[in-house]
């Protein structure tokens, strides 16, 4: 995922959270707020120590990486908003397909996915 996609700064993530709206399920919280005119979306993603070790964490946050680049590439998120994704302590254990199923749930309940009007094909 290239730099520009990614919610960097502390001051950025606190926007987002301060002043974004939270959806959640039981695997992943989402905060996103929306910003007119952008060209793409942004994204910051956390996972707490509570989840694993570093290795586990890291493999996480690959599989929400992955499931996000296919989203982008299927174009399905809207590309005026910035978000966070938490993952909760049930995605330590879960596979690829299961986190691509949860995330497309929370971004679906967020109104983070484009409509079929929206799509480009």
């Amino acid at each position: 995922m290239k730099k520009a996609y990614r919610v960097k700064t502390e001051a950025d993530f606190q926007k987002v959270f301060h002043q974004g709206q939270s959806m959640a399920n039981r695997q992943f919280v989402v905060y996103n707020l929306t910003k007119e005119g952008q060209a793409h979306f942004r994204v910051g993603i956390s996972v707490g120590k509570k989840l694993g070790n570093a290795v586990v964490r890291n493999a996480i946050k690959r599989k929400i990486r992955h499931c996000l680049i296919e989203f982008d590439q299927n174009d399905l998120i809207r590309h005026d908003v910035d978000f966070i994704v938490i993952a909760r302590p049930p995605v330590s254990h879960m596979d690829y397909h299961e986190i691509r199923k949860s995330l497309l749930h929370v971004f679906d309940r967020a109104a983070i996915l484009r409509s079929n009007e929206q799509r480009v094909d």
